[in-house]
């Protein structure tokens, strides 16, 4: 019964009618024109020069490919398994890298394996300079360098043990999770510390808050505090569940709310 309804029925019928007259598809007329407000999706890059070694137990797994971004053995284990690598210092970007995806493949190297294949990184730990070595004999994370030093099995992947360094084109990819963001609660009642992972898309956060589920309250800022957490500094009443908000810190940057992040009665750990 609403005029104004009909019309716009009609206009986008219409609409979609001259589009497949114009040998397109409506599913890709729609792709191509998103809605005011709809989210971008984070794209994948050009590809970039740079270098990969490795690094730290051969098995892949544990603490030690985690540990300047935050995540313990577990973490890697059941989120992002043996496809890590730390970052050299200006792709770590004082820790705003972690949890970023690249996909890397060997180039112009005797030891690259045969059709130089890729594999697919997620950024989890910072590969320190090293100012006694020059940056082209041994200081391979020195900056400028745009350098990878993988978990042994990912590297393996790309070229042979003997290679040592190799160079690389990478190029940023979007993060491909399931399972959802996680949380994990650190602190107490009155300093809540965050860690926050399995972010897909961008894959990294740049600004987080929370607010009480139940009561409707303000939004409580949080601050960086290194790496993947984030720290509140405020009297959070545990009966309350916890309802977060992340904003990305590539751009184009999303913010998404998880109203169901934290159940009431939570505890720390």
């Amino acid at each position: 019964n609403n005029p104004a309804i009909f019309l716009a029925a009609a206009l986008a019928v219409a609409t979609a009618a001259q589009v497949v007259t114009a040998g397109f598809t409506t599913d890709l007329y729609w792709q191509q024109q998103p809605a005011p407000g709809a989210v971008t999706p984070y794209k994948t890059s050009d590809w970039h020069d740079g270098s990969a070694t490795f690094y730290g137990d051969p098995s892949g797994m544990g603490d030690d490919f985690g540990g300047a971004c935050g995540y313990v053995s577990n973490d890697i284990v059941s989120l992002y398994s043996t496809k890590t690598a730390a970052l050299s210092t200006p792709l770590f970007a004082d820790g705003n890298g972690c949890g970023q995806c690249y996909e890397l493949r060997c180039v112009k190297s005797p030891w690259c394996n045969p059709g130089s294949p890729s594999v697919v990184i997620t950024g989890t730990n910072l590969c320190p300079p090293n100012w006694y070595l020059p940056n082209d004999d041994g200081g391979w994370c020195n900056p400028p360098r745009h350098h990878f030093d993988m978990a042994p099995p990912s590297f393996l992947k790309l070229a042979q043990r003997v290679a040592g360094i190799v160079p690389v084109q990478y190029r940023r990819v979007p993060c491909q999770r399931t399972g959802g963001v996680r949380f994990c609660l650190q602190g107490n009642h009155y300093w809540l510390l965050l860690y926050v992972m399995n972010v897909g898309g961008a894959g990294d956060v740049s600004s987080l808050s929370v607010k009480t589920s139940g009561g409707g309250g303000a939004w409580i800022q949080a601050a960086h505090n290194w790496g993947i957490t984030y720290q509140v500094f405020a009297a959070l009443d545990n009966s309350d569940g916890l309802t977060v908000k992340l904003t990305t810190y590539s751009t184009p940057q999303q913010t998404i709310i998880v109203s169901d992040a934290i159940s009431p009665w939570w505890i720390t750990g």
